[in-house]
């Protein structure tokens, strides 16, 4: 099987840069642009959750591998065949965030981003209006890990790259990380409540 490959800053960092189309009702070529995004996210072991613009599709799509630190955390070499590395899978159709709660920090990185990685402040929670494969409109609340890979994932969307919101970027090798993430504090919770923009601006 074939791997498909994300575009990155280096191939063109423009079409990574445009602002997605939302995905019309009845678009045909929807069941498509999941299987791609789905064949990919499998692909690929560490990978947590893809835009859909990161792949050469230009909508406000997301797909959703994994949101849950402690399988992340856990290295690959302990997980047996039968363990999946990843928990439930979602799609979610044209996201928007209505509300931002709370703060946190984590050292990001990216598949599209290459060696850059950042140290970036996030929602500890956040509101999402969004469409499901139904085409049901749903709003639902994400917090914690969560809500920081799905903003990630929405910024996108809008053409934000980590490393523009970053307090601080680093180069960093995917192979030299694991000596990184011992000194470096990781996903970090600041508070849990408040207005983020609020506080953000302290």
């Amino acid at each position: 099987m074939s791997k498909i490959k994300a575009i990155t800053i280096e191939d063109n960092e423009a079409f990574l840069r445009q602002i997605s189309k939302p995905v019309e009702k009845g678009d045909a070529e929807l069941p498509d642009n999941i299987a791609i995004l789905e064949k990919y996210c499998k692909q690929h072991e560490r990978i947590l959750a893809m835009a859909a613009v990161q792949l050469g599709i230009p909508k406000r799509l997301i797909y959703i591998k994994n949101t849950n630190i402690d399988l992340i955390t856990k290295p690959i070499s302990n997980k047996t065949k039968e363990e999946k590395l990843y928990n439930e899978a979602r799609v979610l159709i044209n996201p928007v965030i209505i509300s931002k709660e709370g703060l946190t920090e984590d050292w990001e990185s990216c598949a599209s981003c290459l060696d850059n990685i950042g140290l970036v402040k996030r929602p500890y929670r956040i509101k999402v209006e969004f469409c499901d494969l139904d085409g049901q409109k749903k709003t639902e609340i994400f917090e914690g890990f969560e809500s920081t890979v799905l903003s990630h994932e929405i910024d996108h969307l809008d053409g934000i790259l980590h490393m523009d919101i970053a307090d601080e970027v680093l180069q960093i090798p995917k192979n030299e990380r694991k000596e990184f993430w011992k000194t470096h504090n990781g996903y970090t919770i600041i508070s849990k409540t408040g207005t983020f923009e609020e506080l953000l601006k302290k």
